[in-house]
């Protein structure tokens, strides 16, 4: 039977839902999942897990100081969070307000700048600020913590909110399991003789959008944008070449690397866009391992961990997570999960 939205639902105590990050990085829980097995390991083990020649590819986007508050010019509070970047001085964004912002009408921000709103482009709003949309954004916006965190943006979240390895601006969520790693894991790792290349995936506010539609084909993602540098590209080829695996640190890596293969799971260098939704019954060309946290329940990112590990074991490693305790979400425990049809 085709899977629908219902069959990604669990039940989750809020308890389990982590709200602030823990003292060091990688301190945190991996549950490894190899076909049906469940295995509890901590996060250092990772190195022992993965074998000389190996390849980890991460995501290097660097989060946005995405959320801004204000008012319109009646006097009504706004809320503004950036979905994304698209023009020097433009941007697309979601608007909550208490009534529509029409085009024409300017946005008062954060007590520092005016924005135009410039229209409506489906649920999001274009915005046109004066001068330097992401110098802006960083100097008078604010952190945009996931919505399941039940707190505002601390100053610690400033630098646990990203990965170590952050570069390249763009993102309104993090890449989390990249979270987990310090620059002494990351040593080791290379240490040992296991390789580490980046892409960009910048992620937008739909990530945390449910999916509203039982049958999941007529479920749209939001684009996103991407890069693959050719590093990266010829360190895959090269890998494979040496008999390594493919190890994808969070499913925006995994997304990026299978949207630019070929059918040969060649993967092109360069920019591009992608909606790919993946769901069970995906043929997955070039990933062989996935680190990643747990998901929301019927989230797109479930339904991908579930084409990758299979539903079942997916079921049966979040019920193992809950039953012994692990923490859930961006600033939870996380998962090393086996391809299904490879092992």
């Amino acid at each position: 039977m085709t899977p629908t939205l219902d069959d990604f639902d669990y039940p989750l105590p809020a308890a389990c839902i982590a709200q602030a990050p823990l003292a060091e990085r990688s301190a945190s829980r991996l549950l490894v999942l190899a076909g049906s097995a469940c295995t509890d390991r901590n996060f250092v083990d990772l190195p022992g897990l993965l074998a000389t020649g190996d390849l980890l590819v991460m995501n290097d986007t660097r989060v946005l100081h995405a959320r801004l508050y204000g008012c319109k010019a009646t006097g009504g509070q706004v809320e503004v969070l950036v979905e994304r970047v698209t023009g020097d001085d433009t941007v697309l964004a979601q608007v909550r307000a208490s009534k529509t912002s029409k085009p024409g009408s300017r946005l008062r921000l954060e007590e520092a700048f005016e924005a135009e709103v410039l229209g409506r482009a489906g649920e999001f709003y274009s915005l046109k600020f004066p001068g330097d949309a992401i110098e802006l954004i960083e100097k008078h916006g604010r952190l945009p913590l996931p919505p399941y965190i039940e707190r505002s943006a601390a100053g610690a979240d400033e630098e646990r909110y990203q990965t170590v390895f952050a570069l390249e601006r763009g993102s309104v969520a993090a890449p989390t399991a990249g979270l987990h790693f310090d620059a002494n894991l990351l040593k080791r790792l290379r240490d040992k003789g296991i390789g580490i290349a980046h892409v960009t995936l910048h992620v937008g506010a739909g990530t945390f959008q449910p999916v509203r539609v039982q049958d999941l084909s007529q479920h749209r993602m939001h684009t996103e944008r991407y890069h693959v540098p050719q590093a990266t590209a010829e360190a895959i080829t090269a890998t494979r070449q040496r008999g390594g695996r493919i190890v994808a640190v969070g499913t925006t890596s995994l997304r990026t690397l299978e949207s630019a293969a070929d059918e040969n799971g060649q993967v092109k260098v360069g920019a591009g866009e992608t909606a790919l939704f993946i769901t069970p019954g995906f043929r997955f060309r070039v990933v062989d391992r996935l680190v990643t946290n747990f998901h929301l329940p019927k989230s797109t990112l479930l339904m991908l961990v579930s084409a990758f590990a299979g539903m079942e074991p997916i079921r049966t490693a979040y019920r193992h997570a809950i039953t012994n305790g692990y923490r859930f979400f961006s600033y939870g425990d996380a998962m090393l999960i086996y391809r299904q049809d490879i092992g």
